[in-house]
């Protein structure tokens, strides 16, 4: 089993920990059990000259080695550009085979923004031209549309992007092999449109603090290069992804967060999109994009498909038994004790069975993971950039039960 977040972001990000920095991320990674990170923030040029003094080569092409932890060259762009008069905002990931070619890459694209302003710097290009850059720069390099479904920028989005993906790429569409399902959407919403059949459908964790790792993962057989990882995406021959349950993330229902107001797709559509405190149109969220563009109901699945599982974070489970911020001194403390008794964290939940953990941690604790990992689940969802809640009943001796979350 390997286990890779190609998805993150450093220090040089705005919105971002002061600790996503190399010494930061791989200790986290480790935490996490994650074998091999995508180094995020590859176009700017602080953090990547970071990388070039840092990074070593492994003896597999394309991946590099820090600290024990396994690196591939990644980076997010947001694309900003007019598609038949109208403004497209479309963010996607970029995969570079190695140092020097990423070094040429980023030559190139900096006439078309500032790369230093932002890990995740602005271009003014479309994704067709950013696809012919790539490819002009590194034959291997390659480009997976980023959280495809969420409202504002992305390929999918309800506020600024596409319907169809031929619409942004044109006639480089078959250049694309994977897209990322986000924090709002899992495989199974993915799987109900046809046209999306033929992408393998990966997962990140989108982290701007170290300990955000591996909150949505992918999972391989065994280690890869790079070429190798593209022919692995193109055949789905991947063992699943870990997933947030979409409810959680904070695009999934419709809504005005300001307002306070939540809504289904139904109950969107049956207020004519429009807010009921303030009049104004609400936020359309990942749920409500995906039934319009569905043409498969649900449950329905492609004849080829990558399994997932959904999780909650460990420390999340830790603070609501206790009752405390996640980021609280108990809270840490009790999750590094679990870590270092137990093992990793995608140890706990993929590998370690009842028996180990029920002897090793404690009683409430072991009975919330046990319930995240049979999907025993309640959840309010999130909505207009509101993270979703997710409720877990505790079984007791009396009926009431006890709520976690």
């Amino acid at each position: 089993m390997y286990i890779a977040d190609f998805h993150i972001h450093s220090k040089y990000s705005r919105a971002t920990s002061k600790d996503m920095e190399l010494s930061g991320l791989v200790k986290w990674a480790k935490y996490k059990g994650v074998n091999l990170l995508g180094t995020g923030d590859i176009t700017h040029f602080y953090w990547f000259y970071e990388l070039k003094r840092n990074l070593k080569e492994s003896e597999r092409f394309g991946i590099y080695e820090y600290g024990g932890i396994d690196f591939i060259l990644t980076g997010e762009v947001c694309n900003i550009f007019e598609h038949k008069g109208i403004t497209k905002k479309i963010h996607n990931i970029i995969f570079l085979s190695s140092l020097e070619k990423a070094e040429k890459f980023n030559r190139t694209i900096e006439k078309y923004g500032d790369l230093n302003s932002d890990g995740r710097p602005i271009l003014q290009i479309d994704g067709i031209e950013l696809l012919k850059i790539l490819k002009e720069n590194d034959e291997f390099g390659f480009i997976v549309p980023a959280h495809i479904w969420t409202p504002h920028f992305s390929l999918f989005g309800s506020n600024s992007g596409f319907d169809r993906i031929e619409d942004c790429f044109g006639e480089l569409t078959d250049e694309i092999f994977a897209l990322e399902t986000g924090l709002s959407s899992d495989p199974e919403m993915n799987w109900r449109l046809s046209k999306l059949d033929r992408f393998s459908l990966i997962s990140n964790s989108d982290a701007h603090s170290p300990s955000k790792i591996g909150r949505e993962a992918n999972i391989f057989f065994d280690k890869f290069d790079f070429k190798q990882l593209i022919e692995i995406l193109k055949n789905k021959n991947f063992k699943m992804t870990i997933e947030y349950f979409p409810e959680e993330g904070k695009y999934h229902y419709d809504g005005h967060r300001n307002c306070n107001v939540c809504f289904s797709p139904e109950e969107t559509r049956k207020n004519n999109y429009l807010c009921p405190v303030c009049g104004r149109k609400v936020t359309v969220g990942v749920m409500h994009r995906v039934e319009t563009l569905a043409d498969r109901k649900l449950n329905e699945k492609p004849q080829k498909f990558v399994p997932f599982k959904k999780l909650v974070p460990l420390d999340q489970i830790i603070g609501s038994v206790l009752n405390k911020e996640i980021n609280s001194q108990i809270v840490q403390k009790t999750y590094f004790e679990i870590i270092n008794k137990v093992g990793t964290e995608f140890y706990i939940f993929l590998e370690a069975n009842d028996d180990l953990l029920v002897n090793k941690i404690d009683r409430k604790i072991f009975e919330g993971i046990k319930k995240v990992k049979n999907g025993d689940v309640n959840i309010k969802p999130g909505y207009d950039g509101e993270y979703g809640k997710v409720e877990i009943l505790l079984d007791e001796d009396n009926s009431k039960g006890e709520t976690l979350f």
